[in-house]
């Protein structure tokens, strides 16, 4: 019997909702607020509060895999009045480096961040939180304008190592997503969590705020309607045949093309991906489990007896894997 696509993804979404891992959501959120007083406490009045700037604070975050992103804004000075984007940068590393690694966790550098990835803890829960620091453009104007420059450590996109010159204004980054899924009764965040969906189980992908502003251009070109999965392939088609050109620019700083945090490479493979997908569910409705997985750690009551074992020719059952993150 042919897969009714559109209920398949209700139940994909349904799967990944971020309450379904409350337990796992709370160290998350613990380890968050341990690390913004700490760093707080350490560099004092040369920054500002720390906040939530990723998916958790656009409502787009999906249960099979998540962290915490916090912005961490520095005054102007804060490291002297000759002081580099990347002298703030390694001194946020510096400090995290040695107050976490090889104690409690593995802290890294990453493109604008630093990432910290705690050891699993007594039940295998792995907390993933990245720090992005910031600094505000002219002294004290932060409180007023939100702008914040980000150092640029190693290549992202088109944008090279080093550059120090990647502007935008979080706040309005986080307001964007949320107005935008609010005027459309959330089918642009369903469509979001959806595409985030298949990158996790693809294992490689898009950032996720390209895959959000290329979603909502999508909305903003087309007249898209119908059913969940008729909306999920019309965004799909706009990516097939637009990402190679299309211009995404940062609602923080529109002299930011978001679209430039990818290659032109990463672009035509991302192209690719889309027409094969398309082209598989058109001929068989079935395949949409392939790319779009129901997660199996909360199956829908339709989906439990499917997801719960996989039965093996000899008839030996053989549970699913259990995996977070």
């Amino acid at each position: 019997m042919a897969t009714n696509k559109s209920k398949h993804l209700e139940n994909v979404l349904e799967s990944h909702r971020i309450k379904k891992e409350k337990d796992l959501l709370d160290k998350h959120t613990a380890k968050r607020d341990t690390i913004k007083e700490e760093m707080e406490e350490h560099f004092g009045s040369n920054m500002y509060p720390p906040f939530n700037s990723g998916s958790l604070a656009k409502n787009t975050a999906v249960n099979t895999k998540f962290d915490i992103d916090l912005m961490s804004p520095f005054k102007r000075n804060a490291f002297g009045s000759s002081g580099t984007l990347k002298d703030m940068y390694d001194a946020v590393y510096k400090f995290l480096h040695d107050k976490y690694h090889g104690k409690e966790a593995i802290v890294r550098k990453q493109k604008v961040s630093v990432g910290i990835e705690f050891y699993p803890d007594a039940d295998g829960h792995v907390v993933r939180v990245d720090v992005v620091p910031g600094r505000e453009l002219n002294q004290d104007e932060y409180k007023d304008d939100k702008r914040l420059n980000l150092y640029v450590y190693e290549q992202f996109g088109k944008i090279g190592a080093g550059a120090d010159h990647l502007r935008s204004n979080i706040h309005a980054q986080i307001d964007h997503i949320k107005d935008r899924a609010t005027k459309e009764k959330d089918s642009i965040r369903k469509i979001i969590r959806l595409l985030k969906t298949w990158k996790i189980n693809k294992g490689s992908g898009p950032k996720s705020f390209f895959l959000e502003l290329i979603t909502i251009k999508a909305f903003d070109t087309l007249d898209i309607t119908g059913d969940l999965w008729e909306k999920l392939k019309a965004v799909m088609e706009y990516i097939r045949d637009n990402v190679k050109d299309v211009s995404l620019p940062d609602p923080g700083n529109s002299g930011n093309d978001v679209a430039d945090t990818m290659s032109d490479a990463d672009k035509t493979n991302l192209s690719n991906d889309m027409k094969y997908m398309i082209d598989r569910i058109e001929e068989d409705s079935d395949n949409i489990k392939l790319y779009f997985k129901v997660n199996p750690k909360h199956p829908c009551e339709d989906d439990a007896e499917e997801s719960t074992y996989k039965i093996k020719k000899e008839g030996v059952s053989e549970p699913p894997p259990a995996r977070f993150g």
